[in-house]
């Protein structure tokens, strides 16, 4: 089976975020599995130069936009047993920055055609199409609409998967005669109230969506998680499918990440102890090991439940804790925390900014894990808190659920809330608090939240059992 991953950006040449950690990570799970699985993303001049002289070029052609034509070149790169395929359009991708520009909605409208265009080309006949969010949403939408009944393209199937609702691709209708391109009797298959809507159209034309947790899937569904959409989601029901993303489990690894002080595993706890104290000396925060340390690594916006942390954090103090941030996010949050911490010298400590390493250390260094987020789509932090053996306190919603089951029958692996509030919220933190002083119970927790198996493996063997029921191969 051939898989062409169709997406916005991808590690290790370029990303913005998590996309691109994730479409590397994905690949190399599906790859492992014996199934062929090639990337494929725009050529941005953002790709350092030391990666770029090393590709290799393939071929050109022209690509419909509209009206126009335009220029489209091929290169190719293999790394780490991965081959990836750049498309190549100066007007459209030498620019500061991946997304962000005025034009993203043609940006992305050329790099969907030019990914259907090229598979006359080189000479890797895919099986599955498999695309990601609005900057790849027109590739199903195209390969149904206009490619469908060619030779190269009639037996192609397409998969879809939603990483983020929050953007859909959303332009006024003369983008439809001005850029995409297709019959006029097609408009419906992307208008939606009032606007194109390019996800939507990605919903109804691809032959299986995905989103990224089991019960994200669920969610999106409902008024209140659809972002506008719930409505087409539920109509296409039957083919949408929530798939909780995997973690690299080879880079967040305590027994060998180099950036903690002391590497440890569930067969040997020792070693957080030295990791714990090591993080309150980082943070000049009293260094003593009977207090349960709290750590947070967020955004510091309200979706991600700060608006519920704001509410209770001093009650939370008035414990024998200490609270240790790391983040950014917005001037109410950032204030009000900096404040807290001014006021809470040696119980709670906050750094501004973003930085992987020390992340790590928070990861390894501190007992619990809180991350309160109204929704989470997936998320990765509380997947790493576990590898790491730090206890995760999350709101039962999207990944958070899918990842984090509550201790109370003492089978879990953390400490989690339903509904969101913040009583609920600091009643499970209380809990944590209340069992963190039974330390045999709580090294027994530690070990079980390290056993917890969140590779990519398990999500490529699903998405492989999806890709083989689509193309008749079960």
């Amino acid at each position: 089976m051939n898989v062409l991953y169709a997406i916005g950006e991808a590690n290790p040449f370029i990303a913005n975020g998590g996309l691109g950690e994730v479409a590397a990570s994905f690949t190399r799970s599906i790859r492992e599995k014996l199934i062929n699985c090639r990337i494929v993303i725009p050529l941005y001049s953002d790709i350092p130069e030391s990666m770029r002289s090393k590709f290799k070029y393939i071929t050109n052609f022209l690509v419909p936009v509209g009206w126009r034509q335009q220029y489209c070149g091929i290169f190719e790169a293999h790394l780490s047993g991965a081959i990836y395929y750049f498309i190549d359009n100066e007007y459209y991708f030498k620019r500061n920055g991946l997304y962000g520009h005025p034009d993203d909605g043609e940006r992305f409208a050329f790099f969907s055609r030019a990914v259907l265009e090229m598979i006359k080309f080189i000479n890797y006949p895919p099986n599955i199409i498999h695309s990601n969010d609005w900057q790849t949403a027109l590739i199903p939408v195209y390969r149904k609409l206009l490619y469908g009944q060619m030779k190269e393209y009639k037996n192609i199937k397409t998969v879809f998967t939603i990483h983020n609702l929050l953007y859909q691709g959303q332009f006024g209708k003369e983008f439809f005669s001005d850029v995409i391109g297709l019959n006029s009797w097609d408009l419906p298959v992307l208008e939606y109230n009032g606007h194109l809507n390019l996800i939507k159209g990605a919903i109804e034309t691809a032959d299986a969506v995905t989103t990224v947790s089991r019960s994200y899937a669920k969610e999106i569904m409902e008024p209140c998680y659809g972002n506008g959409l719930d409505e087409i989601l539920r109509n296409n029901s039957c083919k949408i499918y929530g798939i909780t993303n995997g973690m690299d489990t080879g880079r967040y690894d305590p027994e060998t990440d180099e950036s903690i002080l002391k590497n440890y595993s569930a067969n040997d706890i020792s070693g957080k102890a030295a990791n714990k104290a090591a993080l309150q000396k980082l943070f000049h925060l009293p260094v003593d090991d009977s207090v349960p340390v709290i750590g947070m690594v967020t955004r510091m916006i309200d979706q991600k439940g700060l608006d519920l942390f704001r509410e209770v954090i001093e009650d939370i103090l008035c414990n024998k804790t200490q609270i240790i941030m790391l983040g950014t996010g917005d001037a109410l949050n950032e204030t009000f925390f900096l404040d807290i911490a001014k006021r809470y010298p040696v119980k709670m400590a906050i750094k501004v900014g973003f930085h992987p390493d020390i992340a790590r250390k928070i990861y390894a260094g501190a007992d619990m894990f809180l991350k309160p987020s109204k929704s989470e789509i997936c998320g990765l932090s509380q997947m790493a808190a576990l590898r790491y053996g730090t206890i995760p306190i999350v709101h039962e919603t999207g990944g958070l659920k899918d990842t984090v089951t509550d201790c109370a029958d003492g089978n879990g692996n953390g400490f989690t809330f339903k509904n969101y509030n913040s009583e609920e919220m600091l009643n499970a933190i209380n809990r944590g608090l209340e069992l963190y002083c039974d330390r045999a119970e709580w090294n027994n927790l530690i070990k079980r939240a390290m056993s917890c198996n969140n590779c990519w493996q398990n999500s490529a063997d699903k998405y492989i059992r999806l890709y083989k029921k689509l193309t008749g191969q079960e």
